[in-house]
């Protein structure tokens, strides 16, 4: 499949592109600046260009089968309004382009999953550490769940930089998670590229851990 992944420079996207590569998959990364991602594929494609270049967003987007986001604010204190505002225009060109598969990279503790979490890790991660980024995300979740597309959201439980494992728990509906659960990046990657051919979670957010 034609793929492109905006958030490629990042440790889970670095990731998802080299799992997507490995996969056969067409992919076009979509950065900020040259070279800041290593990769080099005859199946990769670069476009260079910032989240609010409508024309070089539509450059990437035209022809794709699916898109990908892993995209995040760089700070736990700062919002980050040029993605929350470049999600929006992602959905948009996706619309008029009819690329209709959209995989975003949220967290649990976004949205309704705020509660799955044990009342004293809720307040510690979702009202505490990471009530910034978390806010962003609930933004931009928003922005997908109102738009066309045929979205999942992936809300993975803390990230590590463990292996890729087989031993992956994930759902759609209300849970109560354990403790403070975790998943490794590479997991998370494999999870969201296997979307492309399972619609199961089509217009659902998915929690994930090991």
């Amino acid at each position: 499949m034609k793929i492109v992944i905006f958030g490629a420079s990042g440790k889970t996207g670095t990731l998802l592109t080299d799992q997507a590569l490995t996969k056969g998959h067409q992919v076009t990364v979509y950065v900020r600046r040259p070279g800041s991602v290593v990769q080099q594929h005859p199946n990769l494609k670069f476009v260079t260009g910032k989240l609010n270049d409508t024309a070089k967003l539509k450059e990437a987007i035209s022809g794709a089968d699916a898109c990908f986001s892993t995209l995040g604010g760089g700070s736990l204190t700062k919002h980050a309004p040029e993605i929350i505002s470049g999600i929006k225009t992602i959905c948009t060109i996706m619309e008029t382009e009819g690329v209709h598969r959209f995989i975003y990279l949220s967290s649990i503790g976004v949205g309704e999953s705020k509660y799955y979490m044990a009342p004293f890790i809720r307040f510690l991660i979702t009202d505490l550490i990471l009530r910034v980024p978390f806010a962003d995300h609930n933004i931009n979740e928003q922005t997908i769940i109102q738009s066309k597309l045929k979205w999942t959201i992936a809300r993975p439980c803390s990230l590590t930089d463990g292996p890729l494992t087989s031993d992956i728990h994930h759902g759609s509906g209300e849970t109560m998670l354990k403790g403070n659960p975790k998943i490794s990046r590479a997991n998370v990657a494999s999870f969201m590229l296997e979307q492309l051919a399972d619609e199961r979670y089509v217009r659902q957010g998915v929690w994930l851990y090991e």
